[in-house]
C-alpha cells in the first residue's frame, strides 16, 4: 500500500512566485522633477542668451560734434590758444601774441593774412561776448622812438577798426602802443626786426 506521505514519483507541485507591483506613482514624480529640472536649465539658459545678444554693428562715420571749444580751435588756427583760455576759467589779465599779425616796414596797414587772422579773433571774440580786450602795438628799433610810439599805435588801430568790421563791439577794444620797447627778437637782423613788429592782445576782463 501506498505511503501517502511518500512524495516520490508524484508531480511537482506548482510553484507560485509573487511578482512585485511596481509602483507607478514614485516613476511619475520622479520623471516629472526631472521634466521640471530640464524646463528651469532651458529658462536660464535663455537669460543667458538675451544678456550676450549680438549688439548690432554700423559702418563707422566721422562725427564732429559742434561745441563751443570745438569752433574756437577752429577759429584759431594761428591765435595761439585764445579760444582754450576764454572755454576755461583762467583769470584775466592774459597776455596773447599772434605769430602772422607782424606789419611790413614803417606800414600800419593789415596784410591779407593779418586780415585772415584778425577774422579768427574776430571769431572767438564773438562767442565770449562779456570779453574785453586791449590792443597792444610794436615796433622795431629803427627810427625815431616817438615814432615808433606813433607806428604801434597805428597799428593797434587798425587791427581794432579789421575787429569793428567783422562785428566786434568797440567798447570792448582799446588800443595802446608799446612802440619798440619789449622786443621779443634781436633788432640786428631782418628777421628779428619783422618779429618785433608785432601786435599783442591782452584780455582785460572776461
Amino acid at each position: 500500500m501506498a505511503d501517502p506521505h511518500n512524495t516520490d514519483g508524484a508531480p511537482p507541485r506548482s510553484i507560485h512566485i509573487e511578482k512585485k507591483k511596481v509602483n507607478w506613482l514614485a516613476w511619475a514624480a520622479l520623471i516629472a522633477g526631472i521634466l521640471a529640472l530640464l524646463f528651469a536649465l532651458s529658462r536660464c539658459g535663455g537669460d543667458d542668451t538675451a544678456a550676450v545678444a549680438p549688439v548690432p554693428t554700423s559702418t563707422p562715420t566721422d562725427v564732429v560734434a559742434v561745441t563751443p571749444n570745438a569752433a574756437s580751435a577752429t577759429a584759431l588756427a594761428g591765435t595761439s590758444g585764445l579760444g582754450g583760455y576764454l572755454a576755461g576759467t583762467e583769470a584775466a589779465p592774459r597776455t596773447f601774441q599772434f605769430e602772422k599779425l607782424t606789419f611790413d616796414t614803417a606800414k600800419s596797414t593789415l596784410r591779407p593774412d593779418d586780415a585772415q587772422e584778425v577774422g579768427n579773433i574776430a571769431a572767438v571774440l564773438k562767442q565770449y561776448g562779456n570779453t574785453r580786450v586791449r590792443i597792444a602795438g610794436y615796433a622795431d628799433a629803427r627810427g625815431p622812438a616817438a615814432a615808433n610810439i606813433a607806428l604801434g599805435k597805428a597799428r593797434a588801430d587798425a587791427v581794432k577798426a579789421g575787429l569793428i568790421a567783422q562785428g566786434i563791439d568797440a567798447s570792448r577794444i582799446e588800443t595802446v602802443s608799446g612802440g619798440e620797447t619789449d622786443p621779443v627778437d634781436t633788432n640786428a637782423t631782418t628777421s628779428g626786426q619783422a618779429e618785433n613788429r608785432r601786435t599783442e592782445l591782452v584780455v582785460t576782463s572776461r
